[in-house]
């Protein structure tokens, strides 16, 4: 492409951001639905935008970064107060719950698309996450009682690097198992990741906390420090061990956000905005790239694998997670209908698919289409929600 071409790109992409944006915000639905729209016309449909082309091999990394950005900005909103207000059934959810997801998923997609047994795993851990860049911006339109926004933005947030992590565990099974380790080596990579993500998310929050407390740096870059020092974080950690930068952000904004003394209220604001950005153009880049006839080809049955993840696997975590809680069951409902996949599962789809297709690996480029088939999926259901709640 040239410089002319690539400047028209750029500039196509945040008109129609804010475009979708503004349209969401008019018609009270999810943004998402709005932003993939625009990705599939500007790319598959009309040809106007070709990510791989623009940006070449710089892409997945972008979109890496652009999510452990996202990551950080919601994990600045969990307070450890709110945790312990609604902790067990988040906890649930975040486990026992999801894990219920992932086997449902996992033999669905086994038994109706015909994936092998790795590969829906694979899938299944991709598409357990409920995105919280898609919950936050619903919660504004839908507005349910204060109790259930904390557990649905607790549960999208913290579930995100858990499910980024289950990937990454069965990710590396697979390529392990193709070169013969299998079991051994992939226990080893969970314990890597997990240790690694922890060390440099609760060093790096601890640090960057002490710097603005004790006031080392005027407060005019404290942004600019933030954002140096979250992907800095972010790239050590995945250094030192491979996918564990995920983890360390979401860490690192816990910690930040918890830590006595550190006023994080005008990082989170400028996040936001950041967030909104990024969240915006990754969607129809990503959107952009999607294989329409890839998504086409996988026929009715994505239909049924859709139904099974709304009305059975969401329904059978909510279950199993409120048990014994003092929620009613109107409360209940709503849990279980609201469960969007956001970015999270569509960038980390979008690299896996294209590791495991270069190691050789049959079908997986099958993960993007399927997993955008069940973020649109997830993201219509809602367009007809309402509710009568307050906040």
């Amino acid at each position: 492409m040239s410089e002319q071409q690539i400047l028209l790109a750029f500039g196509g992409i945040g008109v129609a951001a804010l475009g979708c944006q503004w349209l969401a915000w008019r018609l009270k639905l999810p943004a998402i639905l709005f932003l993939l729209l625009s990705g599939i016309l500007a790319g598959p449909i009309l040809g106007w935008l070709d990510p791989q082309e623009m940006f070449g091999p710089l892409l997945m990394p972008l979109v890496s970064l652009a999510v452990a950005l996202i990551l950080f900005e919601g994990s600045l909103t969990l307070h450890l107060s709110e945790w312990r207000e609604i902790g067990s059934v988040v906890h649930r959810l975040v486990t026992i719950g999801a894990l219920s997801t992932w086997a449902v998923i996992t033999l669905a997609t086994h038994w109706l698309l015909g994936f092998d047994w790795m590969l829906a795993l694979l899938f299944g851990t991709l598409t357990l996450v409920t995105g919280p860049t898609v919950i936050v911006p619903m919660l504004r339109v839908v507005r349910p009682k204060a109790s259930i926004a904390n557990i649905l933005r607790w549960e999208g947030i913290v579930i995100d690097p858990i499910g980024a992590l289950l990937a990454v565990v069965v990710y590396s099974f697979i390529i392990a198992s193709a070169e013969g380790a299998g079991l051994s080596q992939s226990l080893l990579t969970f314990g890597g990741v997990i240790l690694c993500g922890s060390l440099f998310g609760i060093a790096g929050g601890w640090v960057l906390g002490s710097i603005m407390r004790r006031q080392w740096l005027p407060e005019y870059l404290h942004n600019l420090a933030t954002l140096a020092a979250v992907l800095g974080i972010f790239i050590a950690s995945n250094q030192v061990m491979h996918e564990s930068g995920l983890l360390a952000v979401t860490l690192m904004g816990m910690w930040m956000a918890n830590m006595k003394g550190v006023d994080v209220r005008h990082i989170l604001h400028f996040k936001e905005n950041l967030s909104v950005l990024l969240i915006s153009g990754l969607f129809i880049l990503l959107a952009a790239r999607l294989d329409l006839k890839a998504l086409i080809a996988l026929g009715p049955l994505v239909l049924i694998l859709l139904l099974v993840i709304q009305f059975i696997a969401r329904p059978l975590n909510v279950l199993l997670s409120t048990a014994g809680s003092n929620l009613n069951w109107r409360e209940r409902a709503l849990l279980a209908w609201i469960a969007p996949r956001g970015i999270v599962a569509a960038a980390v789809s979008a690299i896996f698919a294209i590791r495991l297709d270069e190691a050789g690996h049959e079908g997986a480029l099958l993960l993007v289409p399927l997993t955008f088939a069940v973020i649109i999926g997830t993201a219509v259901s809602y367009t007809h929600l309402t509710l009568p709640t307050k906040a």
